[in-house]
């Protein structure tokens, strides 16, 4: 068995679960199935408004009725979604699409299939949330140049000094203060909007600098 695989299964022991589905016989099988596994199971219906912080997979019973709101859609937290379908129609269909669920079960619930439907879920939630740690650090990467550049800008105006110049005293300021360029840069772009304000500032800086000129 490959580390990968091995270490999601191993996770599976302990896993908190919710199983919202009606408690009858094939919420009863799904939840002994799930414990088979290793997982710490609740059983829960209706729907709870939340989701208990302590949860981090939910299965689900996705129903037509446009009351019945996937509670996991309503938390903060990190959640992998296992959807329960009883049949297929397009109603079914779109709120399934709508839930962004990580796996599909379907009905009537059979002890087979449960512990692959689970693995899965759990790891393509597990890529969804690298995906977006990714994102999330490209876009505060894109940020950064921005007010860096747009930094550099007003030094030039400022100071009558060349682009690499001023590059260099972004950098400078950086390393004496122990601080990333980008944090020197929000403080010189706040510092030009203050001073815009107040009238200090000539034409020619705010231009450079890409903020309108007052006329």
């Amino acid at each position: 068995m490959k580390p990968g695989v091995r270490r999601l299964i191993e996770d599976l022991r302990g896993a908190r679960v919710l199983v919202i589905h009606p408690r009858d016989s094939e919420g009863e099988a799904l939840i002994d199935q799930l414990k088979r596994i290793g997982c710490n199971v609740r059983g829960v219906w209706p729907p709870p408004a939340t989701i208990p912080h302590d949860i981090d997979t939910v299965f689900q019973l996705v129903e037509t009725s446009e009351d019945t709101l996937f509670a996991a859609n309503a938390n903060d937290h990190p959640l992998t979604l296992v959807a329960i379908v009883d049949y297929e129609n397009p109603t079914i269909l779109k709120r399934l699409l709508d839930s962004n669920a990580h796996g599909v079960v379907n009905k009537p619930i059979r002890s087979f299939g449960i512990l692959s439907s689970l693995v899965l879920a759990r790891s393509l939630r597990g890529y969804t949330r690298r995906l977006e740690g990714k994102v999330q650090k490209l876009e505060e990467t894109l940020k950064a140049r921005r007010d860096v550049d747009k930094a550099v800008k007003i030094l030039v105006g400022l100071k009558k000094i060349g682009e690499f110049e001023a590059y260099e005293l972004i950098r400078q300021q950086a390393t004496a203060r122990r601080l990333t360029m980008a944090e020197i840069a929000v403080s010189i772009i706040d510092a030009q909007e203050t001073l815009g304000g107040l009238g200090v500032l000539g034409a020619e800086v705010k231009t450079r600098a890409g903020s309108p000129v007052e006329q």
